[in-house]
């Protein structure tokens, strides 16, 4: 199954929402499950198994859409509570069945290879949109990989809000919410394209 493993240093079940960040093509985001409360945990679960999980490049695409039973967003909802935990990808083993393993960092080499670009390039060209508006500009934490545990007790509290963002992240923020809204429209327009206004005509004497 797509999209879940565990952490090499101590096996903690975890759920990869993004396989590389920009620029940081070494470092994953994930999401523990062990802490998680449990409507939210089944909700999580429910969707990577979900037919629209398991299709989606980057599972964060999905989560992006997607809210929990309290109707909040769950990307954004992972992220302002502190859950997506920015760790290596090295230190990531993907276990795509109960008998197969693989770190994610050589699951993203062999990605890279059989779409023909460069590991870096993942994190830009991978996934449904080309800049998923709630990706974290900012790192939701410092902590490595040894945080993610299942109890998840002595976690920093890293939840942030719009007030926490600088001004240049926030207008990476709007930039891609912008971006977002322009695919939509043209979507749309694709599905009904718009009436053209026709200006009436001058009458000349």
């Amino acid at each position: 199954m797509k999209h879940v493993g565990k952490m090499k240093n101590n096996g903690a079940k975890i759920v990869v929402a993004y396989r590389t960040l920009p620029g940081d093509s070494g470092s994953a985001l994930v999401v523990g499950t062990g802490n998680l409360p449990e409507s939210w945990h089944d909700s999580l679960m429910n969707l990577v198994q979900d037919v629209s999980g398991q299709q989606a490049n980057e599972l964060a695409d999905i989560l992006a859409v997607r809210k929990f039973p309290d109707g909040s967003t769950m990307l954004e909802a992972l992220h302002t509570r502190g859950h997506l935990k920015k760790v290596p990808t090295a230190g990531v083993i993907m276990t795509p069945t109960k008998n197969d393993t693989i770190l994610l960092s050589e699951l993203n080499t062999i990605i890279a290879e059989q779409k023909g670009v460069t590991i870096d390039a993942l994190a830009v060209n991978d996934g449904i949109n080309t800049n998923p508006p709630t990706r974290p500009k900012k790192d939701p934490t410092k902590t490595t990989s040894s945080s993610i545990n299942d109890d998840e007790q002595d976690l920093p509290d890293n939840s942030s809000s719009t007030e926490d963002l600088s001004p240049a992240q926030m207008r990476s923020k709007a930039d891609a919410l912008f971006k977002q809204a322009q695919i939509l429209r043209k979507k749309a327009d694709e599905v009904d394209p718009p009436k053209s206004k026709k200006k009436p005509a001058v009458e000349t004497e």
